[in-house]
């Protein structure tokens, strides 16, 4: 989520509402790290080195999970790695994996990745790939794999690609007959979504909405009938325009979930009707800290339309034309269902004919 996924916590001395910024960021740029603990300093390389060979599979219905060591970091290959948006903790072995083993790290910010580099003593090269260099930087690590280098591509926090640089990156590794090798781990999106607690059985993801209010307006105008759930990313500097943009073009009565600092130590997840979510933001000025998760529930179904209301074109229709044919008119011109259309077309037939 680049700086919408930053790695970090908020926390500082005293009230503890302030952000610690990596060397050479400003405080409160979203890409704020997480302090370290004793007993995860220990983390690194102690979870390779203890790993003992066993080449056994796990298997559950048609699920296949492998144990033992870890898999070989291959030459030749991009790992696109997922890495913590928040809780450094929350690394997966696989990356840590990669990560110690890769050549060069692709990151879309190196002072950010040096941090949690250094906090799991990975010495691999960094070089930059960010939203302003992706394409022109896809030669030159086509060139390194090329060349037999193992690389690792991840986000300043998150998973690549996912409203973040990569995905121009690995388009063009596999135009090159290159492998790419994803190395799943932390979203933000699939975090919130865990937690919304919405009974919706799809959802799309939307990213981040255009920065001005009339394309936004649009956009969510487009979405407004979906019947899915609509997630959305924001920063904090638009969180409020966009709440009421939501609320205006959806509805003040659908369900909103915030999830704010997913992992982080102000993490907020809340649940409101869009109606009410203004208000609740404006109700405490720390609401409006850090990077954002909006999940609003699906639209509700249309209710069916009475299909009575089609009988002076069905039996226009009728007098005219065969069954079949008045059937086939008729639902591409009321786009209700053709079973419906058909049994009323016979009803009004058969009373017809009596």
């Amino acid at each position: 989520m680049g700086t919408a996924e930053a790695v970090g916590a908020e926390g500082a001395a005293g009230t503890g509402r302030g952000t610690v910024a990596p060397p050479g960021l400003p405080p409160d740029n979203g890409a704020v790290v997480q302090a370290a603990t004793a007993s995860s300093n220990a983390i690194g390389a102690a979870p390779r080195a203890h790993l003992k060979p066993n080449v056994c599979a796990i298997e559950k219905g048609n699920i296949v999970m492998t144990r033992g060591e870890p898999s070989p970091v291959l030459a030749r290959t991009l790992y696109v790695v997922a890495t913590p948006i928040g809780n450094l903790r929350d690394i997966t072995l696989r990356a840590l994996d990669v990560l110690g083993e890769a050549d060069i790290i692709a990151a879309e910010d190196t002072r950010i990745t040096a941090t949690l580099a250094s906090h799991y003593g990975i010495k691999g090269r960094l070089a930059a790939l960010h939203a302003h260099n992706e394409r022109q930087r896809a030669d030159e690590v086509i060139g390194w794999l090329a060349a037999g280098k193992r690389v690792a591509l991840v986000t300043d926090a998150g998973t690549p690609a996912i409203s973040d640089p990569g995905a121009a990156l690995v388009r063009a590794v596999i135009d090159a007959g290159l492998a790419v090798v994803p190395i799943p781990g932390p979203s933000a999106v699939i975090a919130a979504v865990s937690v919304s607690g919405l009974a919706a059985s799809q959802w799309l993801f939307c990213g981040f909405l255009p920065a001005t209010a009339s394309a936004r307006a649009r956009e969510i105008e487009r979405l407004r009938n979906f019947g899915c759930a609509l997630v959305f990313y924001e920063a904090p500097h638009r969180i409020a325009a966009t709440l009421d943009a939501l609320a205006a073009s959806l509805g003040p009565e659908r369900q909103l979930v915030i999830a704010r600092e997913l992992t982080k130590r102000f993490e907020t997840i809340h649940r409101i009707p869009l109606g009410d979510a203004a208000a609740w933001l404006a109700a405490d000025p720390d609401r409006k800290r850090g990077e954002f998760v909006l999940i609003v529930e699906p639209a509700a179904p249309s209710p069916p339309a009475e299909i009575e209301s089609h009988d002076a074109l069905l039996s226009a229709l009728l007098a005219e034309l065969p069954l079949a044919q008045s059937v086939r008119i008729a639902v591409a011109a009321t786009n209700v269902a053709k079973n419906r259309i058909y049994e009323r077309a016979l009803a009004l037939k058969k009373a017809s004919a009596g």
